[in-house]
């Protein structure tokens, strides 16, 4: 029997997918689990219907959800790069498993809360773990793993929403479908995990990573810092949409049809994806510069649709942020990874979604409870101005950043003669400056021993 037994644990290895395909399964893993995440925003207000409860405690199962996920990349952020990233997979799959169970069953607000956090605790812990193992598989001469990153959130969410609104629209318990095939591929899922390599080595320090903290690697701080306005605003615009997107569409613009309520996600998530594959070979700073000031100018138009009442141009500013978002976020994860060491790019990876997540939680529930005080429509408005500010701020920070590296790099070619100021030629002296005048010396001291 051990020897058989033996055996049979050395096929497993074999069995694993070859390192390309093990990439794109990542990448399929991750564009799931964001779906998934996606998928209640254009249920909220079935739910709302049913239980009946108001539109702050809608933004509370909202943002418990957000809470769940925050605090659990805290604690297992980094834990992929101690134990390996399949453990890590496997779990945060069956959790996705127990938190459609959970929706299936709810029948009260406090199931749909409980759902909601198990969900953030499975996203947070996947998040990383797959964020992290597709840049462990990417290929070196094609490095896709910043690019699939950055798209998936934008693509993901906005599958998920159109996918619950088409339920909501033609299925007669559209929360039963969804969550029973939610349900489903997640099982079929985690069996695909089990056939994935393993991509990082295991680092001692499991137990001393589940210290909560952001883990941002000194090399990177510089760069992480001035991201750090721009993945705040890109962020919470996002979870303004998914919070309450269809509440404003209903509410200020009187669209009470699901599906199309559901569109302005699928308008600013879906040209989020398409922000990011279009600046996929533009510089870092390029993609991130012009995607701030392109959300900058698609908030700016969704201020001006609120207060004219313009349907069209509300969905044409959500589809124009959504560009800027998918362009700054490429733009921002490119710089922020470069060169990160495999051991630290789970650590890395969970510390930007905090961010990402803090300012996607945060303040949308701020705005859900001020909104039941003074109206969706100042509410929106208020929300908009702070999120164009901290994009230009980023575009600020993004320049004096650019104009310290070329000073620098200015600096490095100048060489020694740019540390002080420029002497006249002495006698004896080569005007090609120190170097010359040396070889002129050693030419001299060779002619004169010679004769």
């Amino acid at each position: 029997m051990p020897p058989r037994r033996a055996g049979l644990l050395a096929v497993v290895p074999a069995r694993r997918v070859p390192r390309p395909m093990a990439f794109w399964a990542a990448a399929a893993l991750l564009v799931l689990v964001l779906a998934a995440s996606g998928v209640p925003s254009p249920l909220y207000r079935v739910y709302q219907e049913r239980f009946d409860f108001s539109s702050g405690l809608l933004t509370v199962v909202f943002g418990i959800y957000a809470i769940a996920l925050l605090v659990t990349l805290l604690v297992v952020g980094a834990l992929s790069d101690h134990v390996g990233r399949r453990p890590v997979l496997v779990a945060g799959l069956l959790l996705q498993v127990a938190a459609s169970v959970l929706f299936l069953a709810a029948d009260g607000v406090g199931l749909l809360l409980a759902a909601r956090v198990v969900q953030g605790l499975s996203v947070g812990a996947l998040t990383g773990a797959l964020g992290a193992t597709l840049l462990d598989l990417q290929r070196s001469d094609r490095p896709l793993g910043p690019l699939v990153n950055s798209a998936s959130p934008g693509f993901a969410l906005a599958l998920g929403a159109v996918g619950a609104g088409l339920a909501v629209e033609f299925l007669p318990a559209p929360t039963d479908w969804v969550f029973g095939a939610l349900a489903t591929l997640f099982a079929l899922a985690t069996g695909a995990a089990l056939l994935l390599p393993e991509s990082s080595p295991r680092l001692p320090g499991a137990l001393a990573s589940l210290r909560p903290r952001v883990h941002v690697p000194h090399a990177q701080r510089g760069a992480f810092l001035v991201a750090l306005p721009c993945l705040l605003a890109m962020w919470a615009l996002a979870g303004l949409y998914l919070s309450l997107g269809p509440s404003l569409a209903a509410g200020v613009f009187g669209i009470e049809d699901h599906l199309v309520g559901s569109l302005v996600i699928v308008a600013m998530q879906g040209m989020g994806a398409v922000g990011s594959v279009s600046m996929r070979a533009a510089a870092p700073h390029t993609a991130m510069l012009a995607g701030c000031l392109v959300f900058a100018a698609g908030v700016s138009g969704t201020i001006v649709s609120l207060a004219t009442g313009s349907v069209a141009l509300f969905f044409i500013a959500a589809a124009a942020s959504g560009f800027g978002f998918g362009s700054a976020f490429l733009g921002a994860m490119a710089t922020v990874t470069l060169g990160v060491p495999a051991g630290e790019r789970g650590g890395l990876l969970s510390s930007i979604f905090i961010v990402g997540y803090l300012g996607f939680s945060v303040p949308a529930v701020v705005a859900g409870l001020t909104a039941g005080q003074v109206g969706l429509r100042p509410t929106a408005v208020v929300y908009g101005a702070a999120v164009i500010a901290l994009a230009l701020l980023a575009v600020a920070g993004l320049l004096r950043r650019r104009r310290t590296e070329r000073a620098a790099a200015d600096g490095q070619r100048a060489g020694p003669v740019a540390a002080g100021p420029r002497r006249a030629p002495q006698a004896g002296s080569s005007p090609a400056g120190p170097a010359a005048s040396a070889s002129s010396r050693a030419r001299r001291s060779s002619g004169s021993r010679s004769t």
